[in-house]
C-alpha cells in the first residue's frame, strides 16, 4: 500500500483523538516546544465522561484548560517533569503536580510505574518512505512512543526535519490529526548589565577546544556573547538555543576537538527563535538524540573539556544549589542540570559552573545563604558544584573544605549581607 494512502486512512479529526483519552489513562506528552497544541487546547472537552486522567508533561508552554481551570480537578492533573508558568499558578487548586527525576532518566523510572496509554506528539509530514520527524525533541519522547498503547501525532508542516534518531514510521503510529500552526518562539532575553558581569566571568572559566553545555535565561545569553574570542568550541548540550546559533556563525564552535560525536551539534531538544528553527532543518550538523543517551552522566563525561553551565535560585554556604524552587514550592525542575554538572566533573578538564545573580527581589535578599530556605530542594550537590558565579566573582569550590567554601562564598556574595553571612558561619559553627 502506498503511504500516501495509509497517511489517509490513519488521519482524523482533534476532536476524534480526543475521544480516545479515557478514565484513568497515563497521556504522555512531549517536552514544552514539541507539544501538540491542537490536541491540548481541546483536551478538556473530555472532562464530562473521564476521571482520574495523568497529562505526563515537561515545560508546558501552554495554559490548557485542562489543568488551568479548577472544574478540571478529579478529571485531569498534569503531571510535570519541569513546572511551566501555568503550572505555579494552579498549584494550590491540584491540578498540577511534580514527578521528582533527574531528566536523563525520567521515562525509563516512570515506566517502572506504569506504562503510557497514549501518547500524543508532534511531527512533520511523513517523508517518500513513510518517516515523520520528531523535530524538536527527543529527550524521552521515543522511548513513550515505543511503549505506548495508543500513538496520535499532531502534523506539523511547519517543524523543521532534523537529524539524529528523530525517524518515526507510519506504521509505528495509530492516528494522525493535522495543525500547522506557527512555531513556538523562545522571547529573546536581552542580558542586562549584572548578566554580562556574569558572563564574562563565565567565558574566562571556559577553554578553547573544550564542549560547552548552556542552560536557558540571560546569564547564559551573556555568556555566549563573551564567547566569541575562544576557538574550536564543541556542543554537548541538552537543550539547543539561538545563542549557539550565533557561535556557529562567528565561527567559534566547530566541534573539531570533540571527543563524542566529532563535528555535531548534539541535544535532546531545540527551543528558540525562527532563526533556530531554519539553522536546524535538514542541518547535518546537528543531532537530536535520546535524552538518556545525551544527558547521561556517563555520557556527558566522555566529552572533552565538558564545561557546564547552568543558572541557580540559591547557594548555601556548603554550596548546595537550589535551582527548581522557593523553599518548598517547586517553581521548575532538576532538568537536567544535575546530568551535566556531574557529567562534568567525570571529564578530563571539565568543569561544572553554577551562576546566580548575588540578589533577589531588589536587593533585599541574599541569594547566598548561610542554611537554604526550609524545604527548598537541593538541585546540584555540593559534591558536584566545581564554581559558583556572581556579579561579585567567581568562587573556586572544588576540593575545598566547609571552612574555605564559607570564605569564598561569603566573598562573592552582595556587599550588604557579607557581614550577616560571617556571622551566621559563625553561629552556626560552619567550618
Amino acid at each position: 500500500m502506498q503511504y500516501q494512502e495509509l497517511y489517509k486512512q490513519k488521519l482524523i479529526s482533534i476532536e476524534e483523538a480526543v475521544q480516545k483519552v479515557h478514565s484513568n489513562d497515563d497521556v504522555v506528552i512531549p517536552l514544552g516546544p514539541a507539544e501538540p497544541p491542537g490536541i491540548l487546547n481541546k483536551l478538556h472537552l473530555a472532562k464530562e465522561r473521564v476521571t482520574g486522567v495523568s497529562v505526563v508533561m515537561t515545560l508546558p508552554l501552554g495554559e490548557y484548560d485542562f489543568y488551568m481551570k479548577p472544574e478540571m480537578k478529579g478529571h485531569f492533573v498534569a503531571n510535570t517533569w519541569y513546572h511551566g508558568a501555568g503550572c505555579r499558578k494552579v498549584h494550590d487548586q491540584g491540578t498540577a503536580s511534580y514527578n521528582p527525576c533527574h531528566l536523563h532518566n525520567a521515562i525509563q523510572k516512570r515506566l517502572t510505574v506504569r506504562k503510557p496509554n497514549i501518547f500524543f506528539g508532534t511531527a512533520t509530514p511523513p517523508d517518500k518512505y513513510g518517516y515523520f520527524n520528531l523535530s524538536l525533541s527527543l529527550t524521552y519522547e521515543k522511548e513513550a512512543i515505543e511503549e505506548a498503547d495508543l500513538v496520535i501525532l499532531e502534523v506539523n508542516e511547519n517543524l523543521p526535519r532534523v537529524h539524529g534518531d528523530t525517524q518515526v514510521h507510519l506504521r509505528d503510529v495509530d492516528f494522525v490529526v493535522e495543525n500547522s500552526r506557527p512555531l513556538p518562539a523562545l522571547p529573546v532575553i536581552v542580558p542586562s548589565e549584572k548578566d554580562k558581569v556574569i558572563g564574562q566571568y563565565v567565558a574566562s572559566l571556559v577553554e578553547d577546544g573544550a564542549t560547552i553545555q548552556l542552560g536557558i535565561g540571560g546569564i547564559s545569553n551573556a555568556a555566549a556573547l563573551y564567547l566569541t574570542e575562544k576557538k574550536d568550541l564543541g556542543v554537548h548540550t541538552e537543550m539547543l538555543s539561538d545563542p549557539i546559533v550565533d557561535l556557529v556563525e562567528a565561527g567559534v564552535v566547530t566541534g573539531k576537538r570533540k571527543t563524542l560525536w566529532k563535528d555535531k551539534i548534539v541535544a535532546t531538544f531545540c527551543f528558540g527563535s525562527q532563526k533556530l528553527y531554519d539553522f536546524i532543518d535538514n542541518n547535518p550538523s546537528v543531532e537530536l538524540q535520546r535524552g538518556g543517551l545525551v544527558n547521561d552522566p556517563a555520557i556527558v563525561g566522555k566529552n572533552h573539556k565538558m564545561t557546564s553551565i547552568n543558572t541557580t535560585l540559591q547557594v548555601d554556604l556548603f554550596g548546595q544549589c537550589c535551582s527548581e524552587s522557593i523553599g518548598h514550592r517547586q517553581y521548575s525542575g532538576t532538568g537536567g542540570a544535575a546530568d551535566t554538572a556531574i557529567g562534568a566533573q567525570k571529564s578530563a578538564g571539565g568543569k561544572s559552573i553554577m551562576t546566580l545573580y548575588s540578589t533577589a527581589k531588589n536587593d533585599t535578599i541574599s541569594s547566598i545563604v548561610p542554611l537554604l530556605t526550609p524545604g527548598a530542594t537541593v538541585s546540584i550537590s555540593r559534591n558536584d558544584v566545581d564554581y559558583v558565579i556572581t556579579e561579585y566573582g567567581i568562587a573556586h569550590l572544588r576540593g575545598t573544605n566547609i571552612a574555605e567554601r564559607v570564605k569564598r562564598l561569603i566573598g562573592i556574595a552582595h556587599p550588604n549581607f557579607c557581614d550577616m553571612l560571617t556571622e551566621e558561619a559563625k553561629r552556626l559553627a560552619l567550618w
